[in-house]
């Protein structure tokens, strides 16, 4: 097939929103370069050798950051119960994860229940009750020695998850952390809103393993009970504790720093500044069946389908059903002169790539798209337009090397994995800022980006996470993790991208985007590739991630 008439990606402007990755952050790259034109004289004829040229090798994909200090670092959780902090801890580890880091939560309730069981009534956690004091105490200690051999053994950011209510107990934490080399960062969460820390106990009574089996109202008022016993003995972090520390005052409305230091804690900042811990709905598809799914080529600006258009008309009746119940469970007061909600109110926020075949997805949602740059496909450089079995005739060694290793390996003339994740950072960014419902629509390679981060996968399950053509994922934000729904829309799409013949294990199809060749099996044991078998099952089954 030559290149004339191929449908290329259009030359837009990024939209106002995009952020360029902050300065000193990228992938080591030395071990791929790239050919001088991504379209080489000559043609597709000219391809083999420009691809020779450039070594189709694997790039390293090393966060890099000149200065960048790899000393550990543990994150202290501070505050009373109901304020956030399981969810914030959640989020975090969620996120460091995501951006290549090796973080991991310590929670001391999760001690507890293990070893002294889910049952343990509010005058457990008396400070009055010195054989409660006592086990809880020591639970905490197994727990930080628990984080300690994890960060000797590799891990890089821990994140200690419990009230730590005390500058005595803060002490003892910091004290032992810091002795054996590692930084201390307190995350405080303060609020005195009476309205959120209700919300709150609700989510915490519906949703925490502690009250799994208990009455509704009793779990309330045992709840409301423990929260009065840390009360009696809670202190903020102060100055003169001589530590960093980073409080959030009512998530968000104010954030304090003091002593932040380094990229890491940088990183955090910047996050904390745009999450915050209400639960709300996130959409996930990809574009309809597209031209190029039905012949199987790469990248590509093409146009949808007829089944593709049918499946813009069927995503805009789930959207618009879905808003109907979001828009009628909304709390509202006539006596405070509210009006009810509306659906035109409550349509969730739209964003998709810069590409036509997601524009026409959403064409029929009557609310505004925002399109981002950073939405668009993994760009297969050279290999753009060509099918997986002429780039596995033409190029094997771009084939073998990409076989290889998917997560790092960038296309001649394109992107890795790790280059998409990278531009996707303002995309996550932006997201975490959102309190309403917003509907994604973009591409393989991009929606598997966004779900491996709001479902706490690693960047090396990242290509082999299974998103179907023609279904959407709506994912709800918990404390204790995402909660997810696939709902196949009952349109039909062909699957024709396809990996070369030789390569058995991903002789499976239903995984084509005609866009940036993902077309690799997934996996099926729900490890870090993918999401297991039961979130798979049809019409809306709910899956809680593992957190």
């Amino acid at each position: 097939m030559g290149v004339t008439g191929v449908p290329r990606r259009p030359s837009l402007p990024a939209f106002s929103s995009e952020i360029t990755p902050p300065p000193g952050v990228g992938y080591d790259a030395s071990h791929a370069p790239v050919p001088s034109a991504a379209r080489p004289p000559g043609g597709r004829t000219g391809l083999a050798d420009a691809v020779a040229k450039a070594s189709a090798a694997v790039s390293r994909g090393v966060l890099r950051t000149p200065g960048f200090s790899t000393k550990k670092l543990v994150i202290v959780m501070v505050g009373l119960p109901a304020r956030g902090k399981t969810h914030m801890a959640r989020c975090l580890e969620r996120y460091l994860n995501w951006l290549g880091f090796t973080a991991r939560v310590f929670n001391v309730g999760e001690y507890r229940r293990k070893l002294l069981g889910a049952t343990q009534p509010a005058t457990f956690f008396d400070p009055s009750n010195p054989d409660g004091a006592r086990a809880r105490w020591e639970l905490a200690l197994e727990c930080l020695r628990d984080m300690t051999n994890w960060l000797e053994e590799g891990g890089l950011v821990g994140i200690y998850d419990a009230t730590n209510s005390t500058r005595d107990r803060r002490e003892v934490v910091r004290t032992r952390l810091e002795a054996d080399g590692v930084r201390v960062l307190f995350l405080e969460s303060i609020c005195d809103d009476a309205t959120i820390v209700e919300k709150n106990i609700l989510e915490t009574k519906a949703r925490s393993p502690d009250y799994r089996f208990v009455d509704a109202e009793a779990a309330v008022a045992d709840f409301k009970m423990r929260i009065q016993n840390y009360c009696a003995v809670h202190e903020t972090v102060l100055d003169e504790e001589a530590c960093s520390y980073i409080k959030i005052i009512n998530v968000g409305s104010k954030i304090i720093l003091n002593g932040i230091t380094g990229y890491v804690q940088g990183k955090i900042v910047s996050y904390l500044t745009n999450a915050h811990i209400m639960p709300r709905a996130i959409y996930l598809s990809r574009h309809g069946e597209s031209e190029w799914n039905v012949t199987g080529q790469l990248g590509g600006d093409p146009n949808l389908t007829p089944r593709g258009r049918r499946y813009a008309h069927a995503l805009n009746a789930f959207i618009m059903a879905e808003t109907k119940q979001y828009a009628a469970s909304q709390p509202w007061s006539e006596d405070d002169g509210d009006a009810p909600p509306t659906v035109e109110g409550a349509l969730p926020l739209v964003w998709t790539s810069q590409l036509r075949r997601t524009r026409q997805t959403v064409a029929h949602i009557p609310t505004i798209n925002m399109c981002w740059r950073a939405l668009n496909e993994i760009d297969a450089g050279v290999c753009e337009g060509l099918t997986y079995a002429s780039v596995a005739e033409s190029m094997p060694d771009v084939a073998a090397a990409r076989k290889a290793d998917k997560l790092r390996y960038r296309y001649p003339g394109g992107e890795s994995y790790v280059d998409v994740l990278t531009r996707l950072e303002p995309v996550i960014l932006e997201l975490e800022r959102q309190r309403g419902p917003v509907l994604i629509v973009a591409h393989n390679a991009v929606i598997r980006g966004i779900y491996a981060y709001l479902m706490n996968k690693t960047q090396a399950g990242c290509p082999s996470i299974d998103i179907p053509l023609h279904t959407v994922f709506k994912l709800t934000t918990r404390a204790y993790g995402a909660e997810e729904q696939r709902f196949p829309l009952d349109v039909e799409a062909t699957y024709n991208n396809k990996t070369p013949e030789s390569d058995v294990d991903e002789q499976r199809e239903g995984d084509a985007d005609g866009g940036g060749g993902d077309a690799e099996a997934p996996a099926s044991d729900g490890g870090e590739g993918g999401a297991p078998p039961a979130a798979a099952e049809q019409n809306g089954e709910r899956v809680l991630a593992a957190a």
